[in-house]
């Protein structure tokens, strides 16, 4: 009877293993070698996590890449450095970018407070992918969100304007630390900017 479960288990890990390459593959088809590579460094209750590289598709969604880009490297004299992801839903996604009020009440764009949703052309297909947070139709700020999973529901409604090169396993090691209510210890950006 184990013998049954452990191949049962071996099974679903091959079949994770396939869907996960799959959407890499798929988000490898978006990419472009002009797209600007940013990074953060983060770490949980000031122990470091890691770092994660991400691509920003430029190509299709170029002032939202712009916004996310240039809150990385701090360029405006404001941006993501030290801010926290505030929210952290297992399974769904680690929500971050409040760089105003550090609660998921904020945010402030490089354009002013709010600029509009440039399109939806890229779907919620995976875990891994950049997309805006919002508080409805043109609504983007600095608050942002990094998949878990799959999450057709978020098409049409969030901007996904790029994905996790290299890092999910510190993503995956952030979604450790949340909750099904989204709180969680206190995660940090304690570095981040552009490669």
């Amino acid at each position: 009877m184990a013998d049954s479960f452990k191949r049962r288990f071996e099974e679903c890990q091959q079949n994770l293993s396939e869907l996960q390459r799959a959407h890499v593959s798929l988000a490898a088809e978006l990419s472009k070698e002009t797209n600007p590579v940013v990074y953060f460094e983060v770490s949980a209750d000031d122990e470091p996590l890691g770092h994660i590289t991400m691509e920003l598709f430029s190509n299709i969604v170029p002032r939202t890449a712009e916004n996310f880009r240039a809150l990385c490297t701090g360029e405006k004299g404001f941006g993501f450095k030290n801010s926290i992801f505030h929210r952290i839903v297992p399974d769904f996604v680690c929500q971050g970018g409040d760089i105003t009020r550090h609660d998921g009440t904020g945010g402030r764009s490089i354009y002013g407070d709010a600029f509009e949703d440039e399109n939806f052309e890229v779907k919620h297909t995976g875990p891994g992918l950049l997309s805006m947070a919002n508080r409805g139709r043109d609504t983007n700020n600095s608050q942002f969100f990094i998949t878990l999973k799959k999450a057709e529901h978020l098409d049409f409604k969030h901007v996904v304007f790029g994905f996790v090169k290299d890092g999910m396993d510190v993503v995956k090691k952030m979604e450790s630390f949340g909750s099904p209510k989204g709180l969680m210890n206190r995660i940090v950006i304690t570095d981040c900017g552009q490669i």
